[in-house]
């Protein structure tokens, strides 16, 4: 822990201190006051606002009930849909996300070195936590963590145990704490039916950039490339491609390598499926789902002509999304494309199946309603 910023407060009259853990990015608190089952709802919800945080001391479950109250206050100045445009709905919603984490991040749990909880009825979140922070014990220190948080790593940690059915590899992927889950199958299921390019004949070998869980190179290599070479800039995300790929049997066949995009050399075959969504993250985590002024995106696309064999191919993953939400146009999209050397071969699209697509209480429901996702094939 060594390098974490400390929080400080005021505990029976005496002074106290405890490292502070926050892997999604969220600032230490400024001012914290002990709080346990004797407050109430509209007590705390007034504090949280107000930016002081509450270090629970009392019973676990009643902390998880807190936290819903005090949710469904922040809830009730929610946006509703339908009333603005999809770029203003988009806004305010994040405006909106933005205020909800602000309060409800305010609810605070301690943690033993050992990850333990020391609260009545808490459970054992001791794997949980080694998997987002590493292996806790003898020589660390207590902490503190955002029981919001908390509730995070139990729900990546039951992903992780469980996995996600991949119908394309009639198996499961199974992602780590904070790598993006392959929960949306379509993107999945265009790899794996667009026609794989000619120049793989003479050299079975293609790269996946940012390849996350690893699925869409499991994919790949189910449907015969002989090689494939994976990369990804996170640390968490190269092990669990490794891990995963190891466990279909794929590890031989699969080299992971952590790399910001490109490895080096060429191949007949460059597969990206980058953030769909050009916006500013608010948290580290949320890097798997916004791109940064398209960042990622542009660097494909500008590299991906030096580092594709004659005859090759560039598969782009990409939702449109972020057109209907106002935050890029086709036009800026075709412009990277053209800029980057590269033209079109042929565009296959899928209509998403998810959820939200007819959740009209969604408030970005009208853009998710005519959504496609399309793999772009891309040649110099």
């Amino acid at each position: 822990m060594k390098g974490d910023p400390v929080v400080h407060w005021i505990e029976n009259e005496e002074p106290k201190s405890a490292w502070w853990r926050a892997e999604s990015g969220l600032a230490p608190p400024p001012k914290i006051v002990v709080a346990d089952d004797r407050m109430t709802a509209d007590a705390a919800f007034r504090l949280a606002r107000a930016g002081t945080a509450l270090l629970w001391r009392g019973d676990f479950q009643n902390a998880r009930q807190l936290l819903q109250a005090l949710a469904r206050r922040v809830d009730r100045q929610a946006p509703t849909a339908g009333a603005h445009t999809s770029g203003e709905a988009f806004h305010l919603h994040r405006q909106a996300q933005g205020r909800r984490a602000h309060i409800l991040n305010k609810l605070l749990l301690p943690l033993n070195a050992d990850y333990s909880v020391p609260l009545r009825r808490a459970p054992d979140v001791r794997q949980a936590c080694s998997e987002a922070y590493g292996p806790g014990g003898v020589g660390e220190a207590p902490s503190l963590i955002s029981l919001r948080e908390l509730q995070g790593l139990i729900g990546a940690h039951e992903w992780r145990k469980k996995g996600v059915p991949v119908a394309a590899l009639n198996n499961r992927i199974y992602p780590h704490y904070g790598v993006f889950a392959p929960v949306r199958s379509e993107y999945v299921g265009l790899v794996n039916e667009a026609p794989l390019p000619a120049a793989l004949a003479a050299d079975s070998l293609a790269f996946d950039i940012g390849t996350g869980t690893g699925v869409l190179a499991a994919v790949l290599a189910r449907r015969g490339v002989a090689r494939i070479i994976a990369t990804d800039q996170d640390p968490r995300a190269s092990a669990c491609a490794r891990e995963n790929l190891a466990r279909l049997g794929l590890a031989e066949q699969v080299a992971v390598v952590q790399a910001n995009l490109f490895p080096e050399g060429s191949a007949p075959l460059i597969v990206c499926n980058p953030p769909w969504l050009p916006a500013q993250p608010s948290s580290a985590l949320e890097y798997a789902v916004y791109d940064p002024e398209s960042r990622m995106l542009q660097g494909f696309l500008a590299g991906l002509a030096a580092h594709l064999t004659p005859g090759g191919e560039g598969w782009l993953v990409l939702s449109d999304i972020a057109e209907h939400l106002g935050l890029r146009t086709r036009a800026e999209l075709l412009a990277m494309i053209d800029n980057a050397g590269l033209q079109l071969i042929e565009k296959h699209d899928v209509r998403p199946s998810h959820r939200r697509v007819t959740d009209a209480t969604d408030p970005l429901h009208a853009a998710r309603a005519v959504e496609v996702t399309s793999l772009w094939r891309l040649a110099i």
